[in-house]
């Protein structure tokens, strides 16, 4: 048999919240019903995402995740990231709902994927589909600061493990060297300060962000950092 579809089905407290919120990133919906159970479909092309209300549901408790792949991850953030500047004036880097930025995995052979935490508490996880494409795996990390800022990534953009990553990047930072690539100290200090803001710490998340701007670059560095200082924007302006 082919073109089997399957449509998660996941928990939430309100399915007004939960279309809401995925209105913003642009679906429809496509069921909604109130009884004999609160339930809500939504789409945005082919993605298919039901959702069920519990009352008393606690978003903070949720174990609802589900995976979604495809060969345009940038495309599809940018389009998510949009929705939210519209509607919110910011992308959410924090609190619940949330988004996470696009970012090498891992844990993922390597290669990129972001998440989307939506009201319900549910982790949508978006990764790159290498079956699709022609991707290619990030390299290995190879410097100190790399290979922390990937065990970071790992911790907090795929476990949900903040404290944890929090603690792999403050010992980095703690040591500096030498040897140490000033790139990638921007990008650790820069994905410092957005977990400062998933803690609700903007004193932090404010003086990681000053750091990266002092940090001393010549051109090719710079050049490389330049993803991070494009998030270290999008950081700034939802701390005001």
């Amino acid at each position: 048999m082919t073109n089997e579809v399957t449509v998660p089905l996941l928990p939430c407290a309100s399915i007004d919240d939960i279309e809401t919120f995925y209105g913003v990133l642009g679906f429809r919906t496509t069921y909604k019903q109130r009884k004999p159970n609160a339930c809500v479909g939504v789409q945005r092309e082919d993605l298919h995402l039901q959702f069920f209300e519990i009352a008393g549901f606690d978003p903070e408790q949720s174990y609802g995740s589900c995976l979604v792949l495809t060969a345009d991850i940038e495309g599809l953030h940018r389009a998510f990231a949009a929705g939210m500047r519209a509607a919110y004036g910011k992308v959410l880097v924090s609190g619940t709902p949330r988004m996470t930025r696009p970012r090498a995995r891992k844990n993922a052979d390597g290669l990129g994927g972001f998440s989307v935490i939506d009201p319900g508490g549910n982790w949508i996880r978006v990764f790159r589909d290498a079956a699709a494409t022609a991707a290619t795996p990030a390299a290995t990390p190879a410097g100190r600061l790399a290979k922390a800022l990937a065990n970071a990534v790992v911790q907090a953009d795929s476990r949900g493990s903040v404290g944890q990553a929090v603690r792999i990047l403050d010992s980095a930072l703690a040591r500096p060297q030498d040897d140490d690539d000033p790139a990638e100290q921007v990008e650790v200090l820069v994905y410092r300060a957005e977990l400062a803001m998933v803690l609700h710490d903007p004193k932090t998340a404010a003086e990681m962000l000053a750091r990266a701007q002092s940090v001393p670059l010549t051109e090719d560095e710079f050049e490389r950092a330049a993803p991070a200082f494009d998030n270290a924007a999008e950081l700034a302006a939802a701390l005001r």
